[in-house]
């Protein structure tokens, strides 16, 4: 959700008296509602970074020598008593004469403001928000309340859409200042909760953005967020918690028998929708934890994995025989999806392991937060002691007081659709965190309602991808690159080009993506190249 790592090598920020890069020269930007409190400017040379995995859709790299100009722009609601961030980061030299937004993740508005570097190294003008909320991703303890019972809606409000427009409104009018002339297109880039923030503008703020990257969304709020809580649930209530190499057992045991369902074995399910693996298949067998240990898998351990897998129930927790029977397609008494199969458990199901060797479950902070801050208003609340029942009348709860705040679920995309706006979402199929299923579930809906969908909105999914990256699976080379191109050139993306490092032996592998419903499917050749591969739909 956050970037990995960001080492800050040198960075030198100076009030600048020039007349380019100083407050006495932009003028203040006008924004209905709100009151801006302070616009301060700053000079940045020589900024230095380095992001070493792929992180925020942007690749691996290191930047050296940017100089920008950093303009902060603060404001308030009045009557909400809330202070909001914005910094717009603008080019020096080479703009290319485009503005993007960029997204936050988990419980922050913008992940890092080092987070708009990599989009000012390629010459765009970068804008991102603080929202009011700080900068704690895992948590929304330090805002959520305005009082014990009482939900800060002015702060929600901002976090789950107000301030991301806001922002975007002042980035365009201090680059028109600052440039003397408008962007010519305007772009989003988010993933997780950036990608729900740009879906949010595309269904509340359709004029905001000419292209929105909208990746591994964190839409449909009020299902996968108590969603995400489900594991912690399930060991509690069957009093049972599986040590993490019991979960990798069961993961390895999937991928072993579900591999070759795209074609090709090389340690990834590339379709794990239709991966029907059962735990209860590998009862009993033996195998060596990390500390050297025998453990034997048991009905118990493979009950608690079909559960999580099947996703939370309106039942007492008793799994079905079978939830998957489509790519989105639910089964009558689940509540939402599961983790899919390949998927590590350690985010959403972590447990820890004592010396003495018992093992405690311990709960997913972000969605853990939103059950103590949002449901029960009670930072302190204790969530093990959810039983199914209640999960049950919590998860209900969470539509019934937030859709209309931060659900972001509404298919309705007309506006943006009609104004020739694009948009582009990606997730990898081993998502750990937010279910691939409940993103293909936004775009069918969508596409109930336009048939065209294709024409303007594309979702792809990555095999063996985790969360906003991570794993052995083909990660995508350019996004925002492929949307410009569609939206400025008429180029439709027919597939997303990739690059990964292969599961089996680390070799630098290519394999294009295909735009849902199909699924890239390995034709023949080396399993290196892209065109070693096919979009199916049937296999």
């Amino acid at each position: 959700m956050k970037l990995l790592l960001l080492h800050l090598l040198y960075v030198q920020a100076t009030p600048l008296n020039s007349t380019q890069c100083s407050a006495n020269s932009i003028a203040t930007p006008q924004v209905y509602g709100a009151e801006i409190t302070s616009l301060t400017t700053a000079l940045v040379t020589n900024y230095a970074l380095e992001i070493p995995t792929f992180s925020n859709n942007w690749p691996a790299q290191n930047i050296s020598g940017l100089s920008f100009c950093q303009i902060n722009v603060t404001l308030t609601h009045p009557g909400a008593n809330d202070t909001v961030l914005n910094q717009v980061w603008l080019p020096l030299e080479a703009w290319n004469e485009r503005f993007v937004g960029i997204g936050g993740g988990g419980y922050e508005a913008v992940s890092n403001w080092d987070t708009l570097a990599p989009a000012v190294q390629r010459g765009y003008a970068a804008v991102g928000t603080d929202a009011g909320v700080g900068m704690n991703p895992n948590s929304a303890d330090a805002w959520a309340l305005a009082s014990p019972g009482n939900v800060n809606q002015y702060l929600l409000l901002n976090f789950a859409s107000r301030s991301v427009h806001e922002m975007t409104v002042i980035g365009k009018q201090i680059v028109e200042s600052f440039y003397g002339n408008p962007p010519k297109y305007s772009y989003w880039q988010g993933c997780s909760t950036g990608g729900r923030q740009g879906l949010g503008e595309a269904q509340n703020y359709p004029d905001d953005y000419d292209g929105i990257v909208a990746s591994a969304p964190a839409v449909n709020w009020n299902d996968f967020t108590p969603a995400q809580q489900w594991p912690f649930t399930v060991m509690n209530n069957e009093r049972h918690f599986p040590r993490q190499c019991e979960f990798d057992y069961a993961t390895a045991a999937a991928v072993s028998a579900c591999d070759a369902i795209d074609g090709l074995v090389d340690g990834i399910i590339g379709a794990p929708g239709r991966c029907f693996f059962d735990p209860v298949t590998i009862v009993g067998q033996t195998f060596e934890c990390d500390d050297n240990s025998t453990v034997v898998f048991s009905n118990d351990t493979a009950k608690v994995i079909r559960m999580i897998w099947d996703g939370p129930r309106t039942e007492d927790g008793a799994p079905a025989a079978q939830v998957w029977k489509g790519p989105t397609t639910l089964d009558g008494d689940s509540l939402w999806y599961g983790i899919l199969r390949g998927a590590n458990f350690s985010t959403l199901a972590l447990t820890f392991t004592w010396p003495n060797g018992s093992t405690v479950a311990q709960p997913f902070a972000i969605s853990d937060s939103w059950f103590r801050d949002f449901l029960y208003k009670n930072a302190s609340a204790d969530t093990a002691k959810i039983d199914y029942s209640e999960f049950q009348s919590l998860f209900q709860k969470s539509h019934q007081q937030y859709d209309s705040v931060i659900g972001t679920s509404d298919a309705n995309l007309g506006p943006f659709r009609k104004r020739g706006a694009k948009m582009i979402t990606w997730q990898g199929l081993a998502d750990s965190t937010i279910m691939p299923n409940g993103t293909a579930n936004y775009y069918d809906r969508v596409n109930s309602i336009y048939p065209d969908t294709q024409d303007f909105y594309r979702v792809f999914f990555a095999p063996g991808v985790g969360h906003c990256g991570n794993g052995y699976g083909p990660l995508p080379d350019d996004v925002l690159g492929a949307l410009r191109d569609w939206v400025e050139n008429g180029t439709v993306p027919e597939t997303l080009a990739t690059t990964s490092a292969s599961a089996i032996n680390g070799t630098i592998r290519h394999q294009a993506l295909c735009p849902y419903p199909a699924v890239s499917k390995y034709k023949n050749g080396d399993p290196i190249m892209s065109t070693s591969y096919e979009c199916a739909n049937e296999f």
